[in-house]
């Protein structure tokens, strides 16, 4: 069985509120590493923009479990070109 799939491992007890404050929280945190990687020297830049990617794809699943009527299933997925 996947662990996705085994139920006691999950709790399922976050709010609306719970995960619109860790998107938010997300969203910062990805800021944080956008600024980083426009002022750090070169060397550093792929940590910052490896992040910044990696944040991207947990904002995208974040809006789309909340429903954001612009964030198609494929989107979140990658499979989306825009």
């Amino acid at each position: 069985m996947n662990d996705h799939q085994d139920s006691e491992n999950f709790a399922y007890n976050k709010s609306w509120d719970d995960i619109e404050n860790f998107l938010y929280e997300v969203e910062r945190e990805q800021n944080k590493h956008w600024m980083a990687f426009q002022r750090c020297p070169k060397p550093l830049r792929m940590f910052h923009w490896n992040n910044y990617k990696g944040l991207e794809g947990v904002i995208n699943a974040l809006r789309w479990v909340l429903g954001d009527l612009h964030m198609g299933r494929n989107k979140v997925l990658g499979r989306d070109k825009k």
